[in-house]
């Protein structure tokens, strides 16, 4: 098919029309094409430069002619490459035959229309339409779509701007791309650059936590060091290493056990149900560091101003605190600071305020406020019983049948290194609690003082230094020199001054006459026969005859002068059981006759 037709045989007149391809709607492009000129011969450009275009820019080197149609190549129009080094004869290339850039057939155009048929643009009967712009036109069909220009590395190294400013499509300008030297950035040198910094980084994040672990380790031991060392310390300061002497137990013995200092506090303890008394010693060795609980008996024989000798139960019923405290430190050789009256309602409020405490029970004990037969018991026997206030009392106060009175002083003994341990350390603290008891305590005891020292004595029962010792007495009340000072001397710094058992023969009086005042009658008439007087205490009842009783025969003579000194017969004297501590014990009657009467 002739893709020219005669437009001047159609009517229209001028220059022939010629397709030239397609446009983006599939609608043929035709432009006019001026009448062929002789073939103008140019000379042979030997470096390869494109001859002039008769009429302008053509993008694609095919031989046709756009732009200002005046036959002049303006500045920037240049060919792009195709006919280099080629001579151009001036005839217009053919479009392929064959060639459907859309798959319609031939050129067959995607309307169904022939070229040059009527009703086409090529067709007499079609209008004039005027050329397409370049942008356009920019693909022809006669040729396949040129491939978008690739960066030239060369370019990197040519600092001149070499795009047309005049090129909408920043297409290089004609034969600058020989100076292009420059190359572009390798993305692969940069992938490399970019891991090389990663792996570096994270070498020094590897570097850097193990540097921070390492410290860390350095500082863990360096604690546990610390920690053992200062625990070691404490341990051989506080003499618990077996193999090595602390400084304060040379210390401790260094100095004299009398001259060691010591603050004693007594506590006697009231049981305001059942009666009766306990009574034991807080010593605070300052020197040692070391704090003891001496256990009392209340059949130790205490001697009296007036020379009379009398036990340490009934001086605490009869004397009270400050004439008890006196005989203690007369028969002792101690120096007591004070006592503390310990009744057992307080004693049970002590222990609800510490918080209940914890002892290793000896025995069952009952509950004392049960009347139920076969009732459990309040205090079950065993190891690390907790006790509240109501049944540390029940504990303190318990002696069973056939018990000695010792048995229940080490129970109290137990009570009060229980609370001791619960008391606070501090001494505000515990002067606190002892205000919180609201006791009216005995002169010269005040609450700030009897707080301070038991602060003192709970730090060492908290730390382990502290400990309970009995104070053995023979069976008449007095003190074993080869027993006793283990206590006496050793713990109290004291010397055992018991009333001398060869100087006077020790008579214990109780009043069954019904007359209180036959007592102190008894006690005048035998302290001035020469005998050494010891309260019996009263009888329940009278009884109509008195009677002496002596236990070793060695003492039968005593128990008749006894007998004639306070008037009684002879009849009287007979060998029985004798109050504790005394040589000869008396129950009088309703037929003694005291002097006075």
């Amino acid at each position: 098919m002739n893709d020219r037709y005669d437009a001047g045989d159609s009517g229209h007149g001028g220059d022939p029309w010629e397709l030239v391809g397609y446009d983006e709607y599939g609608q043929p492009v035709y432009r006019q094409v001026p009448a062929q000129q002789p073939p103008q011969h140019q000379p042979y450009d030997p470096y390869g430069q494109q001859p002039q275009a008769p009429y302008g820019y053509d993008p694609y080197g095919t031989g046709g002619t756009s732009g200002n149609g005046t036959g002049q190549t303006q500045a920037g129009d240049y060919n792009t490459g195709q006919t280099y080094g080629s001579y151009d004869t001036g005839q217009q290339p053919q479009t392929p035959y064959g060639y459907d850039p859309y798959g319609t057939g031939g050129h067959q155009n995607p309307y169904g229309q022939q070229a040059g048929s009527p009703g086409s643009p090529g067709s007499p009967e079609a209008p004039a339409r005027p050329a397409r712009t370049a942008e356009q036109t920019a693909y022809i069909p006669q040729q396949p779509a040129p491939a978008a220009p690739g960066p030239d590395p060369r370019d990197a190294h040519d600092t001149r701007d070499a795009r047309d400013p005049r090129d909408p499509h920043g297409e290089p300008a004609p034969g600058t791309e020989e100076f292009a030297f420059a190359e572009e950035p390798d993305g692969d040198s940069e992938d490399v650059i970019d891991w090389l910094k990663f792996t570096e980084n994270r070498t020094e994040r590897r570097e850097e936590a193990r540097r921070r672990a390492r410290s860390r380790i350095i500082a863990l031991l360096v604690v546990l060091v610390l920690v053992v060392i200062a625990g070691a310390g404490y341990l051989w300061y506080a003499g618990k290493l077996p193999f090595l002497a602390s400084p304060r137990a040379k210390t401790g013995a260094a100095t004299p056990v009398g001259a060691q200092k010591r603050d004693v506090i007594a506590v006697h303890l009231h049981n305001t149900g059942k009666g009766g008394t306990s009574t034991l010693l807080l010593v605070d060795n300052t020197t040692t560091r070391h704090g003891t609980v001496v256990l009392l008996p209340n059949s130790l024989a205490l001697s009296g101003d007036d020379g009379s000798t009398t036990t340490l139960a009934k001086s605490v019923d009869d004397d009270g605190a400050s004439g008890t405290r006196d005989q203690l430190d007369s028969v002792l050789g101690t120096d007591i600071q004070g006592s503390w009256r310990l009744d057992t309602p307080y004693l049970q409020n002590l222990v609800d305020l510490v918080g209940g405490i914890d002892v290793d029970a000896n025995a069952d004990v009952p509950d004392p406020d049960s009347g139920k037969k076969g009732a459990g018991p309040l205090v079950h026997r065993g190891k690390g019983q907790s006790l509240s206030g109501r049944m540390a009392v029940a504990y303190a106060t318990y002696r069973a049948a056939g018990e000695s009175q010792d048995a229940q002083l080490e129970r109290f003994g137990q009570v009060m290194q229980g609370a001791l341990r619960k008391i606070s350390s501090d001494a505000s603290g515990a002067t606190v609690t002892v205000q919180t008891l609201a006791q009216i305590l005995d002169p010269p005891l005040t609450d700030q003082d009897l707080g301070a020292f038991l602060a003192r004595f709970s730090a060492l029962a908290k730390g382990g230094d502290s400990g309970t010792a009995l104070l053995p007495v023979r069976a008449d009340g007095t003190l074993d020199a080869s027993t006793g000072d283990s206590v006496v001397k050793t713990v109290l710094g004291g010397t055992a001054k018991s009333p001398d058992a060869g100087s006077a023969v020790r008579v214990s009086v109780q009043n069954a006459t019904g007359v209180k005042d036959d007592t102190e009658q008894a006690r005048v008439v035998l302290l001035n026969g020469g005998f050494t007087f010891l309260g019996g205490g009263t009888a329940d009842s009278a009884r109509t005859t008195s009677e002496v009783r002596y236990a070793d025969a060695k003492d039968k003579e005593n128990a008749a002068e006894v007998a004639k000194t306070l008037g009684l017969p002879a009849g009287s004297v007979a060998k029985g059981t004798v109050s504790s501590g005394a040589d000869v014990s008396v129950v009088l009657g309703t037929d003694y006759r005291p002097p006075a009467r």
